[in-house]
């Protein structure tokens, strides 16, 4: 894991990731979905020290949408089985290099992405495939808080372009949601 460049965007897969990985339905076929509320303090710290953030999810949902919105990450792609191919899609709309990228999932869609980021990362519960490629496993489970824990290993390394100490505010003003 060189130090050089830094890591201008964070990836992160949203089921098993952001969420649990389960998907509950009401009886009038409503999805749910419950994501940690402290993994949104580590998104909204990234963006605070100026580094950008992105979903990319095989699965297509309104929730998804609404949590980024509430977040302010602003490049949401869904429905991509293929992560590998839609992270150099975003790469390349955002001009940013693979080598500037950090990404989180948690299963084998999320493999190639992982083993292609500068820095791949997955939950404790990710599938086994995934633990062994990855270059840092938190320490807990999927929609648990590993996303602040990554968050914040990235955050209080040299692996970010500056790093704001730990007492900094967090801006609670959405951004504008939009795909690319």
């Amino acid at each position: 894991m060189s130090q050089d460049p830094p890591i201008q965007i964070v990836v992160f897969d949203v089921d098993g990731v952001m969420t649990d990985g389960r998907v509950t339905y009401t009886s009038d076929g409503q999805e749910l979905k419950s994501f940690c509320i402290k993994d949104g303090v580590g998104i909204k710290r990234l963006h605070d020290s100026g580094v950008r953030t992105a979903i990319i999810t095989g699965r297509i949902s309104p929730m998804v949408e609404r949590r980024a919105q509430e977040l302010g990450i602003s490049h949401v792609i869904q429905g991509r089985e293929d992560k590998l191919s839609a992270l150099n899609e975003l790469l390349e709309a955002v001009d940013v290099s693979v080598d500037c990228v950090a990404y989180m999932g948690d299963d084998l869609p999320d493999l190639t992405a992982i083993k292609a980021a500068k820095i791949g990362a997955c939950p404790s519960d990710a599938s086994s495939a995934v633990m062994d490629q990855a270059d840092w496993i938190a320490s807990v489970a999927g929609g648990q808080g590993c996303v602040r824990e990554f968050c914040d290993f990235l955050l209080n390394s040299a692996l970010v372009a500056s790093a704001p100490v730990a007492s900094a505010p967090v801006d609670s003003a959405p951004v504008d949601s939009a795909t690319p």
